[in-house]
């Protein structure tokens, strides 16, 4: 049966405005999808293996053509179930808040265990890096603080959210990228609900049709 992965990448849980519109949209989802399976990789709560010397020393050796020690096969043994953990949807949802104008130390794990040769890309001679999580549509949910002005803010000195995760999503293969924004979360409460209520919205709709 096909499969979402939601990836959450919030320790705030009832408290966070991106997975309260993240849950809007699953629920929208398993309603206009009810033969889909959905799977959560809650960051905060899977333990994720430490990108350390012998994962770092393992994925140089797979750079250079060389055989892995025994730690350095077991270490990468742990990233390679990690990723394929996470490549097996056939469409995915992503919810991060704005950490410090970036992502959350958490979500940067993920991306430096998963983002590896020979699983989520390789290099094409003649072309350059090759993204090997291609033809996937993904939704991303992306709360803050302030009023960064959604996908236009990309230009802006102060988001660092969006624009790494998107090139991010761009380097391992994903084109088909559907965003929600969810701004100032940091206002008066009612120009903060406001702000979800017109996210959800477009959640919403964007689960309908994913």
């Amino acid at each position: 049966m096909p499969k979402l992965v939601y990836v959450e990448a919030s320790p705030r849980k009832e408290r966070s405005h991106s997975i309260r519109v993240a849950q809007a949209f699953l629920e929208t989802y398993r309603e206009t999808h009810p033969g889909d399976e959905v799977e959560t990789l809650d960051l905060w709560a899977m333990g994720l293996p430490e990108f350390d010397g012998a994962v770092v020393d393992a994925k140089y050796r797979i750079m250079h053509g060389e055989e892995h020690t025994p730690d350095e096969a077991a270490a990468w043994g742990a990233v390679v179930d990690l990723f394929e953990r996470f490549a097996s949807g056939d469409r995915y949802l992503f919810s991060l808040p704005m950490w410090n104008f970036g992502i959350p130390y958490k979500l940067k794990q993920f991306i430096d265990l998963i983002t590896q040769p020979g699983l989520s890309f390789t290099v094409v001679p003649g072309k350059g890096y090759q993204g090997l999580v291609a033809d996937r549509p993904a939704a991303v949910i992306y709360a803050r603080g302030g009023a960064y002005g959604g996908a236009e803010s990309s230009t802006e000195g102060g988001d660092f959210q969006r624009p790494y995760f998107d090139m991010f999503l761009r380097f391992i293969g994903f084109s088909d990228i559907r965003e929600v924004f969810i701004e100032p979360t940091q206002s008066r409460p009612e120009e903060a609900e406001q702000a979800r209520a017109q996210a959800i919205e477009r959640a919403r709709e964007i689960a309908a049709s994913l």
